[in-house]
């Protein structure tokens, strides 16, 4: 049993299903999020051209891919299928905001971002570690693992 097959046998067993509730709400949170990107998406690219060193073509590109991402893994997210690669797209998203959005602005302001972006990153962490639970949409080899188990 490899490192990554010894983090899921311990995140299958233990998950309590009250973390399905979070992991639901995230994702919900998520894909409010991408919609939100999708309808302002020039405000996006607004914001991500005054922080980033990129060029127009790729802040272009990485716009889309934000909203998408939010989008697919939300839902993902949602309905707990491929948690952890859905977790893992989002990752870099949130990261970036975090180090290229959130720094720069004034911290101490009262609405800022930053502490939710971190909470976001620590709890896109932890479901890319135990995975869907109880309530989430397995895979037909994690049912037989399941079973025979």
């Amino acid at each position: 049993m490899n490192l990554l097959q010894k983090f899921e046998y311990w995140g299958d067993r233990h998950h309590p299903k009250w973390l399905d509730v979070i992991r639901i709400a995230l994702g919900i949170f998520l894909c409010y999020k991408g919609i939100d990107y999708l309808r302002n998406t020039s405000e996006l690219i607004g914001l991500m051209t005054n922080r980033s060193p990129f060029g127009s073509f790729l802040i272009i590109l990485l716009a889309h891919y934000v909203t998408f991402a939010h989008i697919l893994g939300g839902f993902l997210l949602i309905i707990g299928f491929l948690t952890r690669l859905a977790c893992l797209i989002q990752i870099p998203i949130l990261l970036g905001a975090i180090i290229l959005v959130n720094i720069t602005q004034d911290v101490t302001r009262p609405y800022s971002d930053l502490f939710l972006s971190i909470i976001i990153l620590l709890l896109l962490i932890y479901f890319l570690i135990v995975g869907n639970g109880p309530w989430g949409i397995k895979l037909p080899d994690e049912k037989k693992r399941q079973i025979t188990e």
